[in-house]
């Protein structure tokens, strides 16, 4: 009975049993494992995310002309501003000018006093008077020697004449032979002595004239330039008062009674009432396509005004920099210094474009990419998109996006990227 059992034939599974078989398990796990492989190829990677369908804000992809400017707000300020500074330092002793006072040319602002200048212009009177007395003195001095060399000289020509006659005396005695040949030639060498001292009195005289001459200039002129330096201190006193340089309105006073004021020291300014310019600062994004000539428009009680950029200043600071427009055309009424004007720049000419309406979007995705409803608006898609020039109202869409779609143009901080959103 054993025997029977041992040579009893085993029969091969078939049917759904031999798919179940162990021999069939690493078929089976093949094929899971193809079953897997293929999941993650074609599997769609999407995320999605549900979101409240009225917290959303779209826009409309349109067709039409590109208006390229930018809003921007301006000051008024003077066309012209010029600086006070005092020439002379010193204390403010009187304000006479307030700030913001209408002045003339010429009109007193403010009064300094200085000890040391008033010291100074002593000192210089008491010089000037003491070279002055110098120069009385050596005039007095020089005339008396020109008149005690004039009377030498008028000795010394008697001298001459005496001693002429008495050698010619002397000749006509020796020529008889009355005298001596010796007290001829003494006659004769007393005459010739005279005649040239008389010379050298002469010569004397003449340097002496010269001399004098240029001393005098000399003086007069040092007498002359101490005058000159007499005014100048004086006139330094006459900076001491500050007066406005010309018509406009005192704009800033920057000074108290008191106070010690050096000499160049901004102290206020004078505005220029007569034209005005608006200040204004742009965002260093648009420094490449913001040039002198380019225009702005504002409203001004109801009535478009027009201004022309007349200058751009090349230094950005925190992010901005500086450019300054005159106006074009006739001006606002009542203007007034430190008046704001909002005003559109233009940068370029409309031109036909692909526009969405702006929105927070753009803080989020910094327009890269944005968020597009499907026909049927139960969800929107991440599209890649690519986004150009923008103005105060719309985008330029360059890439990405058709006419007649919609997109959501409100804040994107709460989908966290996701690829896909439904709407609930």
């Amino acid at each position: 009975m054993e025997n029977d059992t041992m040579d009893r034939r085993i029969e091969k599974k078939k049917g759904i049993r031999a798919a179940f078989s162990r021999k069939a398990l690493p078929y089976w796990g093949g094929g899971l494992l193809l079953i897997f492989i293929l999941w993650l190829i074609f599997r769609d990677n999407s995320s999605t995310l549900r979101v409240d369908g009225d917290t959303i804000t779209t826009g409309d992809v349109t067709a039409g002309e590109f208006n390229d400017y930018i809003r921007i707000s301006g000051q008024v300020q003077p066309m012209t501003t010029i600086q006070i500074s005092p020439l002379e330092g010193g204390v403010v002793e009187e304000i006479i000018t307030e700030e913001g006072s209408h002045v003339k040319k010429g009109d007193e602002i403010l009064r300094l006093s200085n000890e040391n200048l008033d010291l100074q212009i002593l000192n210089s009177e008491a010089e000037l008077a003491e070279k002055e007395n110098i120069l009385r003195n050596t005039m007095i001095s020089m005339e008396q020697q020109k008149l005690s060399v004039k009377q030498e000289r008028l000795q010394l020509q008697m001298d001459v004449r005496r001693y002429r006659r008495a050698y010619e005396q002397q000749k006509a005695l020796y020529e008889e032979k009355l005298i001596a040949r010796e007290t001829w030639l003494q006659a004769e060498e007393d005459y010739l002595l005279a005649k040239d001292k008389l010379e050298l009195v002469k010569d004397r005289e003449l340097q002496d004239s010269l001399y004098r001459t240029v001393e005098i200039e000399q003086m007069e002129e040092s007498l002359e330039n101490m005058r000159l330096n007499m005014q100048m201190i004086r006139k330094r006193k006459d900076n001491l008062t500050i007066k406005a340089p010309i018509d406009g309105e005192l704009g800033l006073l920057d000074a108290v009674l008191g106070q010690n004021i050096a000499s160049g020291a901004k102290i206020g300014q004078i505005n220029d009432l007569s034209s005005y310019k608006i200040e204004a600062q742009i965002d260093e994004h648009y420094i490449d396509r913001v040039t002198a000539g380019l225009e702005a428009i504002f409203e001004r009680q109801n009535e478009s005004y027009h201004a022309v950029i007349r200058k751009v200043y090349p230094e950005v600071r925190e992010g901005k920099f500086k450019a300054d427009f005159k106006f074009s055309g006739q001006q606002p009424d009542n203007i007034r210094t430190g008046q704001t004007y909002y005003m559109n720049l233009q940068l370029g000419q409309p031109e036909e474009a692909i526009l969405i309406p702006r929105g927070t979007f753009y803080q989020h995705t910094g327009g890269k990419w944005i968020y597009v409803l499907s026909p049927d608006g139960t969800r929107a898609i991440k599209r890649e998109i690519r986004i150009g020039r923008q103005n105060p109202q719309y985008y330029e869409v360059e890439e990405g996006l058709k006419p007649g779609e919609k997109v959501i143009i409100s804040n994107y901080e709460t989908y966290r990227d996701n690829d896909i959103l439904i709407f609930r």
